[in-house]
């Protein structure tokens, strides 16, 4: 194994002998110099994994050497040892991205502890984290095999999700393949599960049926309102529980975490059915029949979420709530600069629904256009630009004006998606639905057991197009495709963000209420 190589930079280096023994003996390489011109000139001429540098030298001085150093090179991590504890010089270099600061006299142990932080913490948190997991593999692996309520289903997701990022984090790709094949496990096991399920939950008194979408208003949203205070609904649209865990840092930075709820989404788990449904408080047969004129089929033309407001509306006054509404759509920078601009007037109002559209667009770019394919190439991919996003989002400034406005907000989402990555052969007429994860149609010819098939769609509460409607459900991280241009078809869609099927990462979604950290 190679060494690890280190550059101790320090007009006293003659004192420091000690120090450099001990580091030897631990199998470190040590390289000196007693200024900042040599240390500059062996950057040059040698690779270092780490620099420990003197503050206060004669000639350049430790500030100075530090900025030459990342001028050169900004990748290696620099400790800087001072006698100064004056708060100008420790600004200065943090500001400089130093990796560490240490005060003198230091000892053995500390510069020990530094290297370990700065240069083996990688390889420590790989290999503590892969032993943990270890340690819980049986253990989820027992819950997924006897597993019976939706509830278990959201603690093993949960779980999942947890070590997903922690396996992520330390960039272990043999322990997270060894992952992977557990949570298709998982989904291949609650796939079963709705499908034994799923119909019985929309019964009337049905025992054991999770908080589906048509609910999330009714159990959540209007008790909030009901107690006087104005109420933010924010719904990001398409967000998965794991993208929720990634932003959830920013967001309690404003806003403390009072309750996470999981739901779960209705089927199909897309915008049409799940969120009109959210809106609505009402089963997508329900709109139909409640609203045919705003009520459009799959191979019908036209935007299938334009009525959403006119739906929460109608379920404000069936509650019989005369509650000021605000309504907002945002699908660009632009649109959520300007409610944030406009948020004194929109305040005025007792709820305020904003819906973000990003996530939802983002993966149907990752189907549609090669740039996003690339950049989104794996799940850690696409969490990671879902975070560049809200980072970069006015959806930050506007969580932090309402928390410092003492305004209480509800988060969620109307459906996740999953990365699909294998085909089953359906076949259809032309009147069939275009969407990947299910097909709505009259003579679709297909193999049962692969699918989750609703022959009659009163059964789901859903609406059919004709007399002899059907739906099927793709399940896992399976798609349907058709047996002409078959191969095509495979190739352009394996390894795209698809929803509306039957999966954990579509399905069991988090509602969260947050209360102001300011107050």
């Amino acid at each position: 194994m190679k060494k690890i190589q280190i550059l101790w930079t320090d007009d006293e280096i003659d004192l420091l002998k000690p120090h450099i023994l001990f580091l030897d003996e631990k199998g470190y390489c040590v390289t000196t110099a007693s200024n900042g011109t040599d240390a500059v000139d062996l950057v040059k001429t040698k690779d270092f994994d780490l620099i420990f540098l003197d503050e206060n030298m004669p000639g350049m001085s430790g500030l100075e050497t530090l900025n030459k150093i990342k001028e050169y090179n900004p990748r290696i991590p620099v400790v800087m040892i001072t006698k100064s504890e004056e708060e100008d010089i420790m600004d200065a270099a943090i500001g400089s991205k130093i990796a560490d600061f240490l005060i003198k006299p230091v000892n053995p142990n500390q510069i020990l502890l530094s290297i370990k932080k700065n240069i083996e913490n990688k390889e420590l948190i790989k290999s503590k984290t892969t032993s943990a997991y270890q340690v819980e593999f049986g253990n989820i692996g027992m819950l997924i095999s006897s597993a019976t309520s939706f509830n278990d289903w959201v603690e093993i997701y949960k779980k999942l999700v947890y070590w997903e990022l922690e396996l992520d984090n330390s960039q272990n790709s043999n322990m997270y393949e060894v992952f992977r094949l557990q949570k298709s496990e998982a989904d291949v096991e609650f796939s079963k599960f709705i499908r034994k399920n799923y119909v019985s939950w929309l019964k009337s008194n049905s025992k054991g049926a999770p908080l589906l979408s048509p609910n999330i208003f009714r159990s959540i949203v209007l008790p909030e309102i009901n107690n006087n205070e104005k109420l933010v609904f924010i719904l990001i649209d398409n967000l998965r529980f794991d993208q929720w865990r990634i932003i959830q840092p920013i967001i309690n930075e404003f806003y403390l975490t009072e309750e996470e709820i999981a739901y779960c989404s209705i089927i199909p788990t897309s915008t049409q059915y799940a969120r009109n449904a959210i809106f609505s408080g009402l089963m997508p047969e329900e709109i139909q029949k409640t609203f045919p004129k705003f009520w459009l089929n799959d191979d019908e033309e036209g935007n299938k979420n334009d009525h959403e407001e006119i739906f929460l509306i109608n379920q404000l006054q069936q509650c019989r709530l005369k509650t000021k509404l605000s309504f907002r759509k945002i699908f660009n920078n632009r649109m959520g600069e300007k409610v944030l601009n406009n948020l004194p007037n929109i305040i005025q109002n007792d709820l305020i629904v904003l819906i973000y559209n990003f996530v939802d667009m983002l993966s149907h770019a990752n189907t549609d256009l090669e740039m996003i394919r690339e950049l989104a190439v794996n799940d850690s991919a696409y969490r990671s630009l879902t975070l560049s996003w809200f980072r970069h989002s006015y959806i930050i400034e506007l969580l932090k004006e309402l928390a410092e406005k003492n305004i209480r907000v509800v988060l969620t989402t109307d459906h996740g998606t999953i990365r699909v990555n294998r085909a089953i052969k359906v076949v259809g007429d032309k009147t069939t639905s275009k969407n990947l994860r299910y097909k709505l149609g009259k003579n679709l010819s297909y193999d049962s057991k692969e699918v989750f098939e609703i022959t009659n769609p009163g059964d789901a509460c859903l609406p059919k197009s004709t007399v002899s409607s059907k739906y099927i459900f793709a399940l896992n991280n399976d798609f349907f495709a058709y047996p002409n241009n078959y191969n095509y078809y495979v190739k352009y869609f394996t390894n795209t963000y698809q929803h509306g099927g039957i999966s954990m990462e579509e399905m069991i979604l988090p509602v969260i209420k947050l209360k102001s950290r300011i107050f």
